[in-house]
């Protein structure tokens, strides 16, 4: 038992081991409407910012792991609301866990989708257009 307990105890104080993470030039941001359901995609470069309603949103930072960059993205935002002096998001939001670090607004939610990277083309996403093109309107098949 005390070997086990001191096994434990030696795994716990050796230093974690980082992953590399590396810095991108800009970042897609998604921001919806919560009153009218308008959803927005934005890009933004490094220290750019963009108006969207009463929101000025602005991208600091984005960093993501180099073995896999289109898995996740930390992007570093302020956010802005015309009805109040201070900042009502500054921090770090993570793609695939917006809801850890969110912006608290009542009419506005901003997460990002990912880090737009230079050399990797990732693909587009239309979601106007409906998957299966073969569908008729009226239902019966004309």
């Amino acid at each position: 038992m005390i070997r086990r307990l001191l096994a434990c105890l030696m795994l716990l104080s050796s230093p974690v081991v980082a992953q590399d993470v590396s810095d991108a030039g800009a970042a897609k941001l998604r921001v919806l409407d919560k009153l009218t359901g308008e959803v927005t995609d934005l890009t933004l470069s490094k220290g750019q910012s963009q108006a969207f309603g009463r929101l000025t949103v602005q991208m600091d930072d984005c960093r993501y792991y180099p073995d896999a960059p289109a898995a996740d993205a930390f992007v570093h935002l302020t956010i802005l609301d015309a009805a109040s002096k201070d900042p009502v998001f500054n921090g770090w939001m993570t793609a695939s866990s917006p809801a850890l670090s969110a912006l608290d607004h009542p009419r506005y939610d901003v997460w990002p989708l990912r880090c737009d990277v230079a050399d990797i083309a990732l693909p587009e996403v239309d979601d106007t257009q409906p998957a299966d093109n073969s569908a008729t309107t009226d239902g019966n098949g004309g």
